[in-house]
């Protein structure tokens, strides 16, 4: 009677041992409904999968510093070719430079200019470039935990956003950043000044180059070139010097290139209508001012 007594015993605390194992293990929850919870493994593994899909590894120095193999990342896009809607890359790189009259101003590692959105938001990060405009203007993605390379941009001032299509975009002081699609060679500084609300992005997110609407430096421009096309196409000319200088061909501009401020006139001798203008102006018509110039006040 003792001996079957010790074994029920034995019995019911074994039962009860794996009914504490079994809750321990995330089997039965703690209603006793049998729910299933995640072990901590399997939480563990969702949280990394959760971080890589919104980060990105950060290596300091360029891509060819950090041995990036040929044809990857920002090096995908053949030379002379326009950018196109981009696949996530593996790598991306961010190096502070100097690009037409843009300086300092963030190249990507195939040396093209980057830019930022007037109509996007920083704080928090937001980009409001889609369809059309993400054709135009291509976002700088990086795939899930791949890598961005800074070059002269702090690591602190660099991040990603999830855009609307589930890429994540590159950000420089929150701002998502962008290429543009007719910026045809490293270098290349067409988007600057378009419509007003696209500029180089500087490393630390701000405007780059004094754009009409942007952070200027107040420094006056001692010469300025007039283009009769929008993005600084030719033809062209160029006015230098101190104090009023009149265009050759008034009323045919529809661009200015500019490393400063200068104020451009609608009459001969900078008389009639006028305005204030920093830096390049990609298209006159965003501030009423296309075909209009007659002539200019430098210096």
């Amino acid at each position: 009677m003792a001996i079957t007594k010790r074994f029920g015993m034995i019995a019911s605390a074994a039962a009860a041992g794996a009914l504490l194992l079994t809750a321990c293990n995330g089997d039965v929850d703690a209603d006793g409904t049998g729910a299933a919870a995640p072990s901590a493994t399997a939480a563990a593994d969702q949280a990394a999968e959760r971080a890589g899909a919104q980060s990105a590894s950060f290596l300091s120095g360029t891509a060819k510093q950090n041995n990036a193999p040929s044809g990857t990342g920002d090096w995908a896009n053949p030379p002379g070719k326009p950018a196109v809607k981009p696949v996530a890359k593996k790598w991306v790189q961010l190096s502070a430079a100097k690009a037409g009259t843009l300086d300092p101003v963030v190249v990507n590692g195939a040396g093209f200019t980057l830019y930022r959105f007037d109509k996007d938001t920083a704080d928090p990060s937001k980009s409001n470039c889609n369809g059309e405009c993400a054709t135009t203007w291509p976002p700088v993605v990086v795939a899930p935990g791949g890598k961005i390379f800074i070059d002269g941009v702090k690591k602190s001032d660099v991040g990603v956003v999830k855009r609307d299509d589930g890429n994540l975009q590159v950000t420089i002081g929150g701002w998502p950043v962008y290429r543009f699609s007719k910026d045809l060679k490293p270098g290349d500084t067409n988007g600057q000044g378009v419509g007003g609300t696209w500029f180089g992005v500087t490393p630390d997110g701000r405007k780059a180059g004094g754009g009409q609407g942007a952070d200027a430096s107040g420094k006056p421009a001692t010469s300025v070139t007039l283009s009769d096309e929008k993005n600084f196409g030719d033809p062209s000319e160029g006015l230098a010097g101190a104090g009023c200088q009149n265009a050759a061909r008034a009323g045919s501009a529809s661009s200015l290139q500019a490393s400063g401020s200068l104020k451009i006139w609608s009459g001969k001798d900078c008389k009639g209508t006028s305005k204030v203008v920093n830096g390049n102006v990609a298209d006159l018509s965003a501030i009423g001012f296309d075909n209009k110039i007659a002539s200019v006040f430098l210096g």
